[in-house]
């Protein structure tokens, strides 16, 4: 070992044993920080030393510094030492112990502050497995991951009961690291939010932003609210969607939820009119990934319980594939009620599940696996038998059982016009009718025609 080396580590010795050759006997006071411990990047901090009365100094000392790093005259009463960050850098993440003197006496240590710093890093993404809707006391894992590598997490619960636990990250084949974590069983006695960050392991205090929050969701049993599509279940590709939430329970706040999905946002309910709340939950521009199975839940702002979900609405996506089917109707466009109808939808592609949807209509659309006939892939839609209800305006799809959600472009539109008609009951009791009046018109004709020739016949006996 050189003397330089050597030299060094006696002077790192002797600054290790400085604050114990310093300690006394005065009580060890209490060390803090506001707002918090974890300060974003930029913004301030205090650290506060409490000691005991008529102190004359305070000191604050970081691990791995060779000298105090700060130190501060009491103020009144003489008790308690202010130290301030103006703004959270790196360099100023660590760990912090204070101390203080009276007189010639020095106090014991605080027990360590852990002064962290984030947003130095991107922020992770918080999932949970398999959904954050989760059954009244179910089990659901947690997952953290981030593309930057990170070594570590830490996964903290929001409100009462707070938590928080360090995780190692465990590393992909794709280079992202992830953490899991389990947590149940889940209730709706309490709100159940998580954030994460990430970190690397030689520099533990310097943290990554915080993902965006997750709050799993529990649906209760009370009233379940509606959840609409305006323009339809059927939407084209591109195209914006907004998904309406609404209830007349009154809910202060509504979410949704997509099966299979992790994003569970949230909405204020509002107030269209009177004995009416509702949520709107703008979709953007229509993607793949829009399409699915969605619910939404209501819930009330001091309260962590949940509605029951809504009825699940199927939002289709066309225009995902190239092919255009056809669409057909028997015996035509035009049919009079009680008639039956079929409407033939063709492709030329090879797809396994046809879909046919009426504009306007409060009923998901119909769906049929294909069939191969007369050259053509098709499924046949029968309405027997067809009333006013069925008139309408009609369009067909293709699709694929592997991801019913997705369809091809619409058909043309095909009218289908259902006209009024007697029923055939009503026809026959016109027959009977008719018949009986005929009957007894020709009975009295013929009464009519005998009468004379009796009243002429009478004198002739008489007279004889």
């Amino acid at each position: 070992m050189t003397p330089s080396l050597t030299a060094l580590l006696c002077l790192g010795l002797r600054v290790g044993l400085r604050t114990h050759v310093q300690a006394g006997t005065l009580p060890k006071p209490t060390i803090w920080a506001e707002p918090g411990s974890v300060i974003p990047w930029g913004s301030p901090v205090t650290i506060w030393c409490q000691g005991t009365l008529r102190a004359r100094e305070f000191r604050l000392d970081k691990e791995g510094s060779s000298a105090p790093w700060d130190r501060q005259p009491p103020l009144e009463p003489r008790n308690k030492g202010k130290f301030s960050i103006p703004h959270m850098t790196q360099p100023d993440a660590g760990r912090y112990h204070c101390y203080y003197r009276r007189l010639t006496e020095w106090s014991e240590l605080s027990d360590p502050l852990e002064l962290v710093v984030t947003a130095v890093h991107s922020k992770p993404t918080l999932s949970a497995l398999p959904s954050p809707v989760v059954t009244s006391g179910g089990n659901v894992t947690l997952q953290c991951s981030s593309r930057q590598g990170l070594d570590g997490f830490i996964l903290t619960k929001e409100g009462e009961p707070k938590s928080s636990w360090t995780l190692d990250a465990q590393r992909r084949p794709n280079g992202q690291t992830q953490a899991l974590l389990p947590v149940g069983p889940v209730t709706s006695s309490h709100r159940w939010t998580f954030r994460c960050h990430g970190f690397y392991r030689d520099t533990p205090q310097v943290w990554s932003a915080p993902s965006d929050p997750l709050e799993l969701l529990v649906p209760g049993v009370s009233g379940k609210p509606s959840l609409l599509t305006p323009p339809g279940p059927v939407v084209a590709s591109g195209q914006s969607l907004t998904l309406q939430c609404r209830s007349d329970v009154g809910y202060d706040r509504f979410a949704l939820s997509q099966e299979g999905g992790q994003a569970l946002p949230q909405r204020p309910g509002r107030q269209p009119q009177a004995g009416l709340s509702q949520a709107d939950f703008p979709l953007g521009p229509v993607t793949s990934t829009h399409g699915g199975r969605y619910r939404c839940y209501g819930g009330h702002n001091l309260s962590s319980a949940w509605s029951a979900p809504s009825e699940p609405l199927d939002v289709l996506v066309a225009g995902w594939f190239p092919d255009t089917p056809s669409l057909s109707v028997q015996p035509g466009p035009v049919v009079a009620s009680g008639e039956n109808v079929t409407l033939l939808c063709q492709s030329g592609s090879t797809k396994e599940i046809f879909v046919l949807s009426k504009e306007g209509a409060a009923r998901p659309p119909l769906r049929l696996r294909s069939k191969y006939r007369d050259r053509h892939i098709q499924a046949e839609f029968s309405m027997s038998p067809v009333t006013s209800a069925h008139s309408g305006t009609y369009r067909c799809y293709s699709s694929l059982s592997s991801n019913p959600y997705l369809l091809s472009h619409a058909s043309a539109p095909l009218e289908l016009v259902v006209s009024a008609s007697h029923p055939q009951g009503y026809t026959v009791e016109n027959l009977i009718r008719m018949g009986v009046a005929g009957s007894i018109l020709l009975g009295l004709g013929i009464l009519l025609f005998q009468a004379p020739h009796g009243h002429g016949g009478t004198p002739d006996a008489a007279g004889s």
